[in-house]
């Protein structure tokens, strides 16, 4: 049943109530040995084909939500596509400390006629001493019409990325480009601006998305441009700041492999609701459909009665609903097993995922030396230009 529906080119989003099951079902899928040996089989992070296995029926562990310290959130994607020659998307205030920017903005201009633009993302010192600004996380990537690439390779950029040791200062009353390549970028017609920024202030600023002609930059047109361009309804995700930037999942029982397929299932609208915050231009209450830009920091505890290991993988359970859900592409960060632990794509061997049969193995964790509980983590982030939610799907599978 259709529960939220946003169709965009940009963030291609269409969200579906799923079925969450807390038993095990009769018609449970069965592991076969030839799906066994096609995921024993596959590197990680790539495609490979299991017919039978996937299904929105499978059951969901329960965990509970622990709202984590993080930065300030502020996210730029409603308008999602800018339509006007100039004008802010977003300008919302920031107070001294860490700050999360997410922009996700498209170049929409059709009238008079379609044109180069810029999109840049502007700071202000609002406050009376000089600012120091500090990358934290650093991710940005150039215009594209391949908002699949942009999402995943964005959340890869971002999770690889190493904090600035120099520090920038800005005069009170001044302005600079928080991302100073974005100052020169070139954007045509349809091109996605997508960059994902973490930083810490020591003063009071300002943040503005502004799109402009090539010539101007980006702090002259910030400073003359008054007023933040009018939210539209299903245009984008959201925009403004919000409260909560980072979640620790905890799975509330211990996973035995004996006990078959399950799932994790988060950023589904419903069992993971969509977080609240508030646009500083109108004062309105804005929910963040998708809960992009959050980070969700996942550990699980599970023991193998019957020997067998434990892979992780992902799916595209939205392919066959609608235009813009045919792909799924996003990059988490995973504790090692039979591969490494680190930062993967996922799929790395192509751009997307397309639907069931189709999987994407993320890891698989070995079971311990003489048995016992073992605890694993992985980092999941709601994966800009795909639909979701996208499962996290536990399968026993036999290494011998």
């Amino acid at each position: 049943m259709l529960k939220t529906s946003i169709s965009t080119t940009g963030k291609k989003t269409l969200l579906f109530s799923c079925a969450l099951v807390t038993g095990y079902l009769a018609h449970a899928q069965q592991m076969t040995a030839a799906l066994n040996n096609v995921i024993k089989n596959t590197p990680q992070g790539h495609t490979m084909q299991v017919p039978g296995l996937l299904s929105e029926q499978i059951p969901a562990l329960p965990y509970q939500k622990i709202v984590l310290p993080g930065p300030q959130f502020l996210i730029s994607d409603d308008p999602e596509y800018i339509r006007v020659p100039e004008g802010v998307a977003l300008r919302e205030p920031v107070q001294p400390g860490s700050v999360r920017l997410y922009l996700y903005n498209v170049n929409g201009v059709r009238e008079p006629e379609k044109m180069d633009r810029k999109i840049a993302a502007v700071i202000k010192n609002t406050g009376n001493q000089p600012m120091h600004i500090r990358m934290l996380k650093y991710s940005s990537q150039q215009p594209t019409t391949n908002y699949f690439f942009a999402g995943k390779q964005g959340l890869a950029d971002f999770f690889q990325s190493q904090p600035e040791t120099v520090a920038r200062e800005v005069k009170p009353g001044a302005s600079i480009c928080l991302d100073p390549k974005q100052d020169k970028a070139v954007v045509k017609y349809d091109e996605l601006v997508h960059g994902f920024y973490e930083f810490v202030i020591d003063q009071p600023g300002e943040v503005s998305i502004v799109q402009t002609d090539l010539k101007t930059p980006a702090t002259v047109a910030a400073s003359r441009v008054k007023n933040a361009l009018a939210t539209k309804q299903y245009a984008g995700a959201g925009r403004g700041t919000y409260g909560i930037s980072n979640y620790r999942i905890i799975v509330k029982d211990t996973l035995d492999t004996k006990n078959g397929l399950t799932q994790v299932l988060v950023a589904d609208g419903e069992k993971d609701p969509w977080v609240i915050g508030k646009e500083a231009t109108t004062g309105e209450l804005k929910s963040l459909d998708g809960n992009y830009g959050i980070l969700y920091n996942i550990e699980l505890s599970w023991k193998s009665s019957d020997g067998k290991a434990l892979a992780l993988m992902t799916w595209n359970p939205r392919g066959d609903n609608g235009q813009w859900c045919g792909g799924m592409a996003n990059t988490m960060v995973v504790s090692s097993g039979k591969f490494k632990e680190g930062v993967i794509q996922l799929p790395s061997n192509q751009l997307v995922t397309t639907k069931a049969p189709e999987a994407i193995l993320i890891q698989v964790f070995t079971p311990p030396a003489g048995g016992g509980v073992q605890k694993v983590h992985f980092t999941y982030s709601p994966p800009g230009a795909s639909c979701l939610p996208t499962p996290l799907v536990l399968v026993p599978v036999d290494l011998k």
